[in-house]
């Protein structure tokens, strides 16, 4: 699949930023994890909530915060149905678990690692967010509707700004798709509201309208785009190369979201290649597709990339392999 450089360029524009090298976890001091508990009146962050200080093994942190979350447990039957749909899903809290102690084993703490993340403006993608954010800080948004990095060059360059000095970046990314309780994809259970909605309702709007211009049903219009509107204007366009896939498939809701996903890797591709200089330590790459569930169940995530990637944009370990086991 491929776009052509109008499509990325609607999206995203340049920066340049400083050159600096990887520092493999192996001969970095930053990768020492002292253990301790924080003290919340003594401890220093910056404006982005990043705890400068954190002395509190990261592998103790995220073991005692699963613990004090008290999600759902996981239930059995329903799990079964997930991973049915959407074969290699993990649920979030085993996903959180073993992304923070990959992660930590190569020197990223709550001390020196920026979290950023380019997930859908809908509420329910918060969840992965802030769970992370619990570990290392508050996080800075690359995206937008459906997931896609609307933040573009620009966003990224400051989000690389922003890394601590010898630190290092954790970009979480994807699109989200709901599933309900008896198993339709495509929609979801949400709290306070009896009808069960649709999710992602950008992602389906817009494959709504790739049907209508597959199938001939499109409007005749000279308005091309509407800036009030601009978002869902660029997740039709980018959804429209994968116009037969998606009219092919025997399930188009659950083929939806790794279409979306296959569009927005590609341009967090681009993205950080051009702005990787600036990544100080370097970064974690995170993608694939969040899977949103009703308040009783816990919510699932299917990796799709994992990688480190150092400050040329380099490839320097697929983690992938080693995450989904």
């Amino acid at each position: 699949m491929k776009f052509s450089n109008a499509a990325l360029l609607c999206l995203t524009s340049t920066f340049v930023a400083g050159s600096h090298a990887f520092v493999p976890a192996a001969t970095t001091t930053a990768t020492t994890r002292s253990r301790g508990a924080v003290a919340p009146s003594t401890t220093s962050k910056t404006s982005l909530n990043i705890v400068l200080d954190d002395t509190e093994d990261i592998l103790d942190k995220i073991k005692r915060l699963l613990e004090e979350a008290e999600n759902p447990p996981i239930d059995p039957d329903f799990d079964a149905m997930v991973q049915e749909r959407f074969p290699g899903a993990i649920d979030n809290g085993t996903l959180e678990r073993t992304v923070v102690g990959m992660l930590a084993d190569r020197g990223f703490t709550a001390a020196n690692t920026l979290l950023a993340t380019s997930l859908c403006a809908d509420e329910l993608a918060r969840k992965l967010e802030d769970d992370f954010v619990k570990v290392y800080g508050n996080n800075f948004n690359l995206g937008g509707l459906s997931g896609f990095p609307f933040a573009g060059n620009t966003g990224f360059g400051a989000m690389a700004a922003h890394i601590p000095d010898n630190g290092y970046c954790l970009t979480v990314y994807g699109p989200h798709v709901g599933i309900a309780a008896d198993g339709t994809v495509g929609k979801v259970e949400r709290d306070g509201i009896a009808l069960i909605d649709t999710c992602c309702g950008s992602a389906v709007s817009a494959y709504g309208y790739l049907k209508s211009i597959t199938e001939g049903g499109a409007t005749v219009t000279t308005n091309i785009q509407s800036f009030t509107d601009f978002q869902q204007g660029a997740v039709r366009e980018l959804i429209l190369p994968h116009g037969k896939r998606l009219i092919d498939a025997e399930e188009p809701m659950i083929e939806l979201p790794y279409a979306l996903y296959d569009s927005q890797d590609l341009l967090m591709r681009s993205i950080v290649t051009a702005g990787a200089a600036g990544t100080k330590g370097g970064l974690a790459m995170l993608g694939g597709i969040q899977i949103n569930t009703g308040p009783t169940t816990q919510d699932y995530f299917h990796p799709l990339r994992f990688d480190l990637i150092d400050t040329s944009g380099n490839v320097v370990e697929d983690l992938l392999p080693a995450l989904i086991g």
